[in-house]
């Protein structure tokens, strides 16, 4: 009865963690052999989950033309100037990231505990010990426990990251204050594996460069990723069993 128990808290098991990696094995099971499929290019403001954004702003300056004059008061230089400025038109944004960490951490700890008790004299009673239990008892000597725990651990990191990309975005939002909200997405494939970077935020007319080219530290709200999709990203990945196995393993 017991087996049968453990045999069926077993299949329940594997049953729910085929349902909760079936569709995402499936989907993989179709594509073997196919390449990647690239993301067509769209409007990000009518894709499903986007979000406009919103901060507090400073109430809009209104321009007031001057008699005699060629200066609106909203423009911020005399001719016309060719860098991003509205909504669709397209920036650089340059991004050189070099990251480096090291970090070294070891504890340890040791901790002993005993417990002891005994029942020498309880009214004579403590010789009536024997007709409770089936053998004989001294009760000098009726309960002792201890316990012992030591654990030692070490970790080390030492971690080195170098970027160097220059990704074309648009300018999707424009702020009542005048900042920019910008959206650019690369995607380069080459033999079955795909390389994705993406980036979001918000800039300022001011920071961006003559080139019309702006830094991505300049950037408020960054967004930046880079990863990829494809046979060699899987090789890289735990498999879904072991993946499983660290999250619910306790120990």
């Amino acid at each position: 009865m017991k087996q049968n128990t453990v045999y069926k808290r077993l299949l329940i098991s594997i049953a729910a963690t085929l349902l909760l990696t079936g569709c995402g094995a499936a989907d993989r099971i179709a594509n073997i052999g196919a390449a990647p499929e690239m993301t067509k290019i769209n409007n990000p403001v009518t894709q499903e989950g986007y979000k406009p954004v919103s901060l507090p702003m400073p109430m809009p300056k209104q321009s007031i033309a001057q008699n005699n004059s060629l200066w609106a008061s909203d423009r911020q230089t005399f001719f016309k100037d060719q860098r991003a400025s509205d909504v669709g038109d397209i920036i650089t944004v340059v991004i050189e990231i070099a990251d480096k960490a090291e970090l070294d951490n070891e504890s340890e700890r040791t901790r002993s505990s005993s417990e002891g008790a005994n029942l020498a004299a309880a009214l004579g009673y403590e010789q009536s010990l024997n007709r409770i239990l089936p053998e004989a008892v001294d009760p000098t000597n009726l309960i002792e426990g201890g316990a012992d725990s030591s654990h030692v651990g070490s970790g080390t990191i030492d971690r080195e990251e170098k970027i160097e990309v220059q990704l074309a975005a648009l300018i999707s939002q424009i702020l009542p204050n005048g900042n920019m909200v910008i959206f650019g997405r690369q995607e380069v494939l080459v033999n079955f594996e795909k390389r994705v970077l993406q980036i979001d935020g918000v800039i300022r007319p001011q920071d961006i460069s003559v080139e019309n080219t702006i830094s991505y530290e300049k950037i408020a709200e960054a967004r930046i990723t880079y990863g990829g999709e494809g046979q060699i990203t899987d090789v890289q990945q735990p498999r879904y069993g072991q993946q499983l196995y660290d999250i619910i393993f306790p120990f």
